[in-house]
């Protein structure tokens, strides 16, 4: 009796240590920004995940999309290179509902912030940025 309880006893500190480690691993991959700072775009945050090993990134429900014509995702690496990514509003979507979260491409390593674009005006709506570089 003695030699099972003390099995068991092994077995679920095993177990609550593997899920310690695993809850701790998840717990790693998902990184927040600060607040967006800007002009039109000033609420919310970006949050990065990996998701299928695929870097996302996901807009926070109290974001505001900016009322301007042409709203984009704008990614900044590590080396101050911008890329401009997809639009935030598209035909598909009616109404309020916008792309909340992208796919950031293979190429795209390093994201120090994130930037909301007016791409017809060619202006910085507002940004917020990692606190170190994702990847």
């Amino acid at each position: 009796m003695n030699m099972n309880k003390a099995m068991q006893f092994l077995l679920n500190g095993l177990l609550m240590t593997t899920m310690l480690f695993a809850v701790s691993a998840v717990a790693q991959d998902a990184h927040t920004t600060g607040q967006f700072q800007g002009p039109k775009a000033n609420k919310g945050h970006v949050t990065h995940s990996t998701r299928d090993g695929k870097s996302v990134l996901t807009l926070s429900d109290d974001f505001v999309v900016p009322d301007t014509p042409d709203p984009h995702w704008q990614v900044v690496d590590s080396d101050a290179q911008a890329y401009q990514l997809d639009k935030l509003k598209k035909k598909a979507f009616i109404g309020d509902k916008y792309q909340k979260e992208i796919v950031l491409p293979g190429y795209e390593k390093n994201v120090s912030k994130v930037i909301i674009w007016c791409a017809w005006a060619e202006a910085n709506l507002g940004e917020a940025s990692f606190s170190s570089p994702v990847q």
